[in-house]
């Protein structure tokens, strides 16, 4: 069994955005090899934002999800192609209804290995024409991560029935599910 400090130091981060964070977050927590995920923002120009500062889109802040997980068990590619899948990467400044800086598309790297394959999957994605459109997803070495607030923190799982919820967001989950059976930790069950 490996310690808790042998994980800890195993564990890699993986910072993005795209859309409201309790729908990345929803997914990632279904990622089998993701030992945790914290809602947050990164991007800005102001330090220990909070959400309704960050949702008037006075701060900069992206919305986000940190997602600490176990390359052993889960590529940093599997976190990409997941994250294609469930968000719109060609939608500026937008998912769905939610609209402004705070819901861009955006790849916060922890170094130049990362950045290399979210290139490399962008590529792979324009080569073979998965979107009708250009992706705009900024990719940039990460920023200082802000944790939101802690009513955000696990959103969906305390609030399924909630209306965002249960419109939004479990569908979203729904998709990665059926999509990524093999890696999807309720389809493994």
């Amino acid at each position: 069994m490996i310690n808790s400090i042998d994980l800890d130091n195993k564990l890699q981060i993986a910072t993005l955005g795209g859309g409201c964070f309790w729908c990345l977050e929803a997914v990632y927590q279904d990622l089998r090899g993701v030992h945790q995920v914290i809602s947050g923002y990164a991007g800005g120009h102001v330090e220990f934002p909070d959400y309704e500062s960050v949702c008037d889109g006075v701060t900069g802040h992206a919305e986000v999800v940190q997602i600490h997980f176990n390359p052993d068990e889960v590529t940093y590619r599997q976190i990409l192609e997941v994250f294609f899948v469930i968000h719109d990467p060609t939608t500026p400044n937008r998912q769905g209804n939610d609209v402004g800086t705070q819901y861009r598309s955006v790849i916060y790297c922890e170094d130049e290995d990362q950045i290399n394959c979210a290139l490399d999957v962008i590529n792979e994605l324009t080569t073979q024409k998965t979107y009708a459109d250009t992706i705009v997803t900024e990719i940039m070495l990460a920023p200082t991560f802000y944790p939101a607030e802690a009513y955000h923190q696990n959103y969906f799982k305390q609030h399924p029935g909630q209306g965002y919820c249960a419109y939004v967001v479990a569908p979203k989950l729904q998709k990665f599910q059926k999509t990524f059976k093999a890696i999807s930790l309720s389809s493994s069950s």
